[in-house]
């Protein structure tokens, strides 16, 4: 399976997520618009380390499509 780019990732989950995006999650929901793979940087900080920030506020995004793009941005983490 190919993986996707993280801005990609990132646009999906903004259409599905919607206007119910958590406001901790979404400053790093808008910086993965910025990132292609995980070694990319976004100002300070590694992709990985947005990803993962993301990941740990976006426990209130919630579904099928939700936990199919949190299992592929874990897997681009290498997890």
């Amino acid at each position: 399976m190919n993986t996707r780019p993280i801005n990609e990732i990132a646009s999906e989950i903004y259409q599905n997520w919607g206007s119910k995006i958590n406001f901790a999650a979404k400053p790093y929901l808008k910086a993965m618009t910025f990132l292609d793979k995980p070694t990319d940087k976004y100002i300070h900080d590694s992709g990985r380390e947005i990803v993962l920030l993301f990941l740990c506020n976006a426990t209130t995004y919630r579904g099928e499509t939700a936990r199919r793009v949190k299992a592929e941005l874990k897997k681009l983490l290498g997890g």
